[in-house]
């Protein structure tokens, strides 16, 4: 049984009539006949009944035409699934992303992308950039949003945004009165909150070397492996922490976002994919990230 006889018995059953099923499949007439028959053969019954004003479905007839017909549109809805995934336009997407990302470019970016493709089902997880890493290769991700440096060399990471710091300041410190950007030197007997290195190297790196290059080297009293749990403890007067930007759209009672003076310290948030194979569904979110970027910087 071949497909092309499903298509030809239907379109005769829905017509009632040989020659305008030939015009509507844009075929002659005779092939048409001999296709029907060789169908009825095979399946071992008589499908149409015929006379001179046309053809009816006998009852074996009626039965194969719901099935063929439901079947027929089975495979319409798998041939334009197949298109769609392999446009990108449908499917699953498996995401990690660092904490960070979902205070500045991951929400517009979701919201664009849910717009853009609904038919794709995209999964979220919060997870460190080492953790992506490893998910990446286990191939537990489809793609990754972490922080930079990331040097791996079955990877590639695309840079899509490079953020400043500001200072998480507890709002009961007296430095929380000023509005004016600070100087991180007024800091240097202050406590000071960062990420565990090896949960967050880059950020933890940039917080020392920023500090030393005010002359002094931090007193780190507390590591917290989440975003959200280093401003709790700012906002419990625990110490300073130095932050993204985009961080400072976590609004807590206790805590207040400063500006620094002078050169600016700044972290790069970029994606994380394999560098091997091809996958539509990843380009096309990444492309909604960078729209997103250049929306937040216009």
């Amino acid at each position: 049984m071949e497909l092309r006889q499903l298509r030809y018995f239907v379109a005769v059953a829905e017509e009632g009539n040989f020659s305008r099923a030939a015009l509507r499949l844009h075929v002659s007439q005779p092939p048409l006949s001999v296709q029907i028959k060789a169908l009825e053969r095979e399946l071992g019954v008589h499908l149409f009944a015929r006379s001179n004003r046309g053809v009816a479905l006998t009852p074996a007839g009626r039965e194969f035409f719901e099935e063929a017909r439901s079947l027929l549109e089975r495979l319409e809805q798998a041939r334009l699934r197949v298109q769609q995934t392999a446009r990108g336009e449908a499917g699953t997407l498996s995401v990690g992303f660092v904490s960070i990302a979902d205070y500045g470019i991951l929400p517009p970016a979701l919201k664009d992308f849910r717009a853009r493709f609904p038919r794709v089902e995209v999964q979220l997880h919060e997870m460190t950039t080492d953790a992506q890493i490893r998910a990446l290769r286990d191939a537990r991700l489809d793609l990754g949003i972490g922080l930079a440096p990331v040097d791996e060399p079955d990877l590639r990471f695309k840079r899509v945004m490079r953020e400043e710091l500001v200072l998480a300041v507890p709002a009961a410190h007296a430095i929380a009165r000023h509005d004016a950007p600070l100087d991180l030197r007024e800091l240097a007997r202050e406590s000071f909150i960062v990420p565990p290195r090896e949960i967050a190297p880059g950020l933890y790196d940039l917080t020392i070397g920023h500090c030393r290059a005010h002359g002094f080297a931090p007193r780190i009293t507390q590591q917290a492996r989440q975003m959200q749990t280093v401003i709790s403890l700012v906002s419990c007067g625990m110490g300073f922490a130095l932050v993204p930007a985009s961080v400072s759209n976590l609004r807590r009672p206790g805590v207040v976002y400063r500006a620094l003076r002078g050169k600016p310290a700044r972290i790069e948030l970029g994606v994380l994919s394999p560098k091997q194979g091809h996958n539509p569904l990843r380009e096309n979110f990444v492309k909604a990230l960078l729209g997103a970027v250049g929306e937040a910087q216009s």
